[in-house]
């Protein structure tokens, strides 16, 4: 996916329809073939008092990500970033409420499914903690690397690298506790709306 990131540069549609293969088929067949059980109890409700936990903390980190974007925006150059987004993907101020949408919600999903649903709770039945929570944030951050690597200033993509890392942690705590992703999810939706909140801004359709 990386490379497909990085170096193919299809649109976003195509980009997306990989990703479904990559991050969910593929997956699903591998679990399979090992004999692992199925992801449906993944997906299982949780109860009321962890999910509101979990809408509390997404709501924290949607303010922590705006406060440090309003804290650096004098170092992040936003028309880069928009000429990088029409020109690789085709994202424009057209369609960019649905690419909105679709990043907050079923992106988020795809991600937590793989990187927390098969891959830490994946090592979590087969090696220690540390092994778990350290190769799954570590491998979900350096994803975003070819997504972002050209974006920022390497100060602010550092700082992007350590939020992500930081990141896949908490979302790995919330799936050891919860044994799903549905919380997780519910936290990683909400940092993507407070990115899409930037990107709103990006493209003038807020002050």
């Amino acid at each position: 996916m990386s490379l497909v990131d990085g170096f193919i540069n299809p649109g976003y549609g195509v980009k997306s329809a990989i990703k479904v293969v990559l991050f969910f088929l593929v997956p699903i067949i591998s679990a399979g073939r090992v004999g692992t059980k199925g992801f449906r109890e993944l997906l299982r409700p949780t109860g009321r008092k962890a999910m509101g936990r979990s809408i509390a903390l997404g709501l924290g980190v949607y303010a922590g990500i705006m406060a440090v974007y309003f804290i650096l925006r004098p170092y992040i150059d936003l028309d880069t970033i928009r000429v990088a987004l029409e020109d690789d993907l085709g994202v424009n101020r057209e369609n960019f409420i649905l690419v909105a949408l679709y990043i907050s919600f079923m992106n988020s999903l795809l991600e937590e499914f793989f990187f927390r649903g098969y891959l830490f709770l994946g090592l979590l039945q087969r090696t220690g903690r540390l092994m778990a929570y350290s190769v799954s944030a570590f491998l979900f951050a350096a994803y975003h690397v070819a997504i972002i690597g050209t974006w920022f200033s390497p100060l602010v993509f550092m700082l992007a690298m350590t939020g992500l890392f930081v990141g896949g942690l908490i979302f790995n705590y919330l799936n050891e506790r919860n044994r799903n992703i549905i919380n997780s999810w519910v936290v990683h939706l909400m940092a993507n709306l407070a990115i899409n909140t930037v990107g709103l801004i990006m493209f003038g359709m807020v002050p």
